[in-house]
């Protein structure tokens, strides 16, 4: 693995979250980004920890970033990796750090057996054509679905009212 990328440790979560704040206001969503180091920290290193990550150095400071978790393949019947973010500052871009990032992923799948290395990309990011280079391709026949707030509470709540009959609204 390249020397400038590691497992990211408990020191290194403050760096991380300023760096998942500049990736949101990159990607023009700051004010959607709520991560803090409380949060960050126990996701990675808390009692049952589903978080994973590395980072990306140079000169001894934390310049980029990748945040993954496992996914599962039932075609497959193994587990894959899901790529939550990868962002690398942009002074630092052009220093093959992101390609980096990404090899420490995929070494991770090799390693321990897994199918597949995943994630998404916003059309408009100029990472395409790179991302394209490393033989990714893109799953265009896919749309991808999302509940969050109200949606996600008001679904929630038909399970639990189907949970128990003798609620009401059920």
């Amino acid at each position: 693995m390249d020397p400038r990328i590691r497992r990211v440790r408990d020191s290194d979560v403050e760096a991380v979250v300023r760096l998942v704040h500049e990736l949101a206001e990159y990607e023009k969503a700051a004010d959607e980004c709520h991560l803090t180091p409380e949060a960050l920290r126990a996701a990675l290193f808390g009692d049952a920890p589903a978080l994973y990550g590395h980072v990306a150095e140079l000169d001894g400071r934390v310049v980029g970033f990748a945040l993954w978790f496992l996914n599962f393949s039932t075609w497959r019947g193994v587990h894959g990796i899901y790529l939550e973010d990868l962002f690398v500052r942009p002074e630092a871009r052009g220093s093959g750090l992101g390609k980096a990032l990404l090899a420490a992923l995929a070494e991770e799948c090799t390693r321990r057996g897994y199918a597949r290395l995943e994630w998404w990309v916003l059309d408009w990011n100029p990472a395409v054509d790179f991302y394209t280079s490393l033989g990714a391709e893109a799953m265009d026949e896919w749309t991808v679905y999302r509940l969050t707030d109200e949606s996600l509470t008001a679904l929630a709540g038909e399970s639990a009212a189907a949970a128990d009959p003798a609620r009401p609204g059920a």
